[in-house]
């Protein structure tokens, strides 16, 4: 058995059960189903968000203990997302043969764990080190539940279901800047890690409750026969390594969107990243104030990754890029609105944060439904963890570079760089104005 089978039977990958014949109880437990594995994703993934994103609310607190520079903390986000990206595309292959709710609870305990330790830091080196392994563990959970969507919803509606999953980006964000930040505030930024390490713990063995792995394993028929959206077939299982060669190494859209998705998260997770400092540092927020204008970013962004797949399954019929670059267009305008903001603006602020989130996370969501269209659904984690891989690869860019600007050239300078890379992603995406799902 070569290693990467061993793990795939570690993680228990499920094989078919005698399919259900009843037509009724077809249905009634693809209902049940469905809704069980998608509040279980959503709330599971958000449970990620609460072990990443409250690192950006410590971030002050840590670098004024220690006495870190700006380039300084550049290099812990940078080392950890160059981390996280391999980590996500590594985990897209696995995530493609193995049982998604293992492969999912292991990332969430993982990652809580290593919280508990990260809490108990000293030094510069100490905290590259730890958030890198958080971050290891953190590229596990997207491709479980790209495997889960592409399996239990048709292309048809697929979109439209990402967009309910993509929420839990954004619950999980909104609601850890929210929290974090009241942390931080009253008990210190270690409490920042304690806390939602337990919640982390105690979701990832509720995830291994709640989830299951594709509708054949259950004996059902695959979802696009259940959605009457293709006739049922027989057709042979390919050698993964054939898969993979086929539908993403010579997949020139997938290559495509995912360059695109570099300059895509340069933007992301710039603001996520830096949005508390910047508004303390330059905008003369408290970190509590900084905590509202960073919600509102993600909460919108709920809105915007749900209406952007709403108009390209239901507008634009599966045509993606078109809503992409309008999203990347705005979000520029959105970007420059920065710089006429007054200071103290704590109301203004938030709206403009709260549009840039609308404006972000739809292409975001987007690009990631794309590969999975364009690599159909035996490649689609693996597509998706190849977006991921280059989202990250530009996020860490985007740490140390954002870092540096700041040190050497103002606030001003990283918010031109963010503008730069947005007009970069826009154009890459237009590339892809015409092409559609394989």
């Amino acid at each position: 058995m070569t290693p990467l089978a061993r793990i795939f039977a570690a993680l228990g990958a499920q094989s078919t059960a005698p399919p259900i014949t009843d037509g009724a109880e077809i249905d009634r437990r693809y209902r049940y189903w469905r809704l069980r594995v998608m509040y279980a994703m959503v709330a599971g993934y958000a449970l990620f968000y609460f072990l990443r994103n409250n690192l950006p609310m410590a971030a002050k607190a840590i670098c004024d203990e220690f006495h870190f520079s700006n380039k300084q903390w550049g290099v812990v986000i940078s080392v950890s997302t160059i981390v996280y990206a391999f980590s996500k595309f590594l985990s897209g292959i696995v995530g493609d043969r193995a049982n998604p709710r293992f492969l999912l609870a292991l990332g969430l305990g993982g990652s809580a764990v290593v919280s508990l330790f990260f809490g108990a830091g000293h030094g510069l080196a100490f905290f590259v080190f730890l958030w890198a392994l958080n971050n290891l563990f953190q590229g596990t959970g997207v491709p479980p539940c790209i495997r889960l969507l592409t399996y239990w919803y048709s292309p048809s509606e697929i979109g439209r279901a990402w967009g309910v999953w993509n929420a839990s980006h954004q619950i999980g964000g909104a609601i850890i800047a929210l929290w974090a930040g009241w942390l931080v505030t009253h008990l210190g930024w270690r409490a920042a890690f304690w806390a939602p390490a337990i919640v982390g713990l105690v979701g990832a063995a509720w995830l291994v409750n709640r989830l299951t792995d594709s509708p054949e394993a259950m004996g059902l028929p695959p979802v696009e026969v259940f959605k009457r959206e293709a006739p049922p077939k027989e057709k042979p299982r390919l050698p993964f390594r054939d898969i993979f060669k086929t539908h993403i190494l010579t997949n020139r859209w997938v290559w495509i969107v995912s360059v695109a998705n570099f300059f895509v998260y340069v933007v992301r997770i710039g603001i996520l990243s830096w949005t508390p400092k910047y508004l303390v540092e330059a905008k003369g927020f408290t970190l509590q104030e900084a905590s509202y204008s960073l919600s509102g970013f993600e909460v919108a962004g709920i809105f915007g990754a749900y209406a952007s797949g709403w108009l390209s399954d239901k507008i634009f019929r599966g045509h993606r890029a078109p809503v992409s670059v309008s999203f990347m267009v705005l979000l520029i305008g959105g970007l420059l609105a920065l710089f006429a903001v007054p200071h103290h603006s704590v109301t203004t602020m938030t709206v403009v944060f709260s549009a840039l989130g609308f404006l972000v996370y739809g292409p975001q969501m987007l690009v990631a439904v794309a590969a999975a269209d364009f690599a159909t659904k035996e490649a689609a984690s693996s597509a998706v963890g190849l977006t991921g891989l280059f989202g990250y690869i530009g996020a860490s860019v985007c740490g140390v570079t954002t870092g540096a600007l700041i040190d050497d050239l103002g606030w001003n300078a990283a918010i031109w760089f963010y503008v730069g890379s947005a007009i970069v992603g826009a154009l890459l995406l237009a590339c892809t104005w015409r092409a559609r799902a394989r």
